[in-house]
């Protein structure tokens, strides 16, 4: 014990002295261990070695740059990642002024001339708790254009995924082979019949909707919003906002960290969800999936789906033992280590396994890939 304690002091002693200690005072640990310190340094080297006349971030020192904001938010989000809570909160703070980034917060008009995109939106979300009032407001405008652009790309084909089997009262706008009612059509034409030619003339054809006949299903969300799930939580509140306005399924959202937070009554409203996240903290899973435990009502009709990438910071036996009794009760489970375009999951892979074992999905998805993985549940 007194060795590891040693060790601990001798890398953040190693950690305040920054690499001009190389060689004179190295990390200590396992190969792990000393590769995190080292991510550690490299990241505080790229604040503070400015502070020496080292120009690291090649930033360029004007606010509302746009590369030196994207720039920023990477460097942010690793940091989110290596150190705890309060000192992400002082390195946060003394960041701005290094990364020209006091206008972006200040400055309504700066943030108003800034391309809406995925990347300015995940900034925003990062940095939001400290803007002021007005510039919040523009910041949620930013938010609502860039929420809308990727519900607009994704809501077709999770609506033809969980919308299920043809209607045949309702005509179809979509004229295709798939949707094509024969029976109308022959129905609708018989007056046309050609006695000379001993056919049908088709003057007019006849398509059909898809929809499914259905008991409403109830699909749990709960979104891990730590820092490095920040493209999954974004992913996350735009999916809840398309799965509130469908038929057959009703919606619960919660976000969770070390606590549980329902956004439920805003599930229809993913820019409301978004304002509503504190991106950092610790992860709590186990409390999570146990409060969506409770709003469950009818077990052989719920799908829980929990967005984490499965490092638990609380007891990991009670949190196998809760998903164990969900699963045997019926509901389905799924636990994506990552919900977005890209679908590249850095996540727990011991614990996933073990879920896994129980009957639980786990892995990536894209959002097309969930709705399509839930309508085959429900259907």
């Amino acid at each position: 014990m007194a060795e590891n304690n040693h060790s601990e002091a001798l890398n953040k002693w190693r950690l305040i002295l920054g690499k001009n200690a190389e060689g004179h005072i190295d990390f200590n640990g396992s190969e792990n261990e000393t590769g995190l310190y080292e991510s550690m340094e490299s990241t505080l080297d790229y604040l503070y070695n400015m502070e020496y006349g080292d120009e690291v971030m090649h930033l360029e020192r004007h606010g509302g740059s746009g590369d030196s904001v994207l720039q920023a938010a990477e460097w942010i989000e690793k940091v989110r990642k290596l150190f705890p809570k309060r000192t992400v909160e002082i390195l946060e703070k003394q960041a701005l002024d290094h990364f020209g980034l006091t206008e972006l917060l200040t400055d309504k008009q700066v943030l108003s001339k800034m391309q809406p995109n995925m990347d300015l939106l995940k900034t925003v979300m990062q940095y939001k708790h400290l803007m002021k009032s007005d510039v919040l407001i523009e910041a949620k405008r930013i938010i609502q254009k860039v929420v809308d652009e990727l519900t607009e790309k994704i809501q077709s084909d999770i609506r033809k995924s969980l919308l299920g089997k043809l209607n045949r009262n309702m005509p179809s706008n979509v004229k295709s082979m798939r949707n094509l009612d024969i029976k109308k059509t022959i129905q609708r034409n018989l007056k046309n019949f050609d006695k000379d030619q001993n056919q049908i003339v088709l003057k007019n054809v006849y398509f059909s909707s898809r929809t499914k006949r259905y008991n409403k299903w109830r699909v749990i969300i709960a979104v891990d919003e730590s820092g490095s799930m920040l493209d999954s939580v974004i992913y996350s509140a735009v999916m809840a906002g398309i799965f509130a306005k469908l038929p057959m399924i009703e919606t619960k959202l919660v976000i969770f960290d070390t606590s549980v937070v329902d956004l439920s009554e805003y599930v229809d409203d993913p820019v409301e969800v978004l304002l509503g996240v504190q991106l950092g903290g610790g992860t709590d899973i186990n409390n999570a999936v146990s409060y969506c435990e409770t709003l469950c009502n009818n077990p052989y009709e719920t799908v829980y789906v929990v967005v984490t990438d499965l490092y638990e910071g609380s007891n990991l036996g009670y949190l196998l033992k809760t998903c164990s009794d969900i699963i045997s009760s019926g509901s389905k489970m799924i636990f994506l280590t990552a919900l977005d375009r890209d679908s590249n999951p850095a996540y727990d892979v011991n614990l996933g396994q073990k879920l896994a074992d129980m009957g639980a999905f786990v892995g990536a998805m894209t959002p097309e890939q969930l709705g399509d993985h839930i309508g085959k549940m429900i259907r």
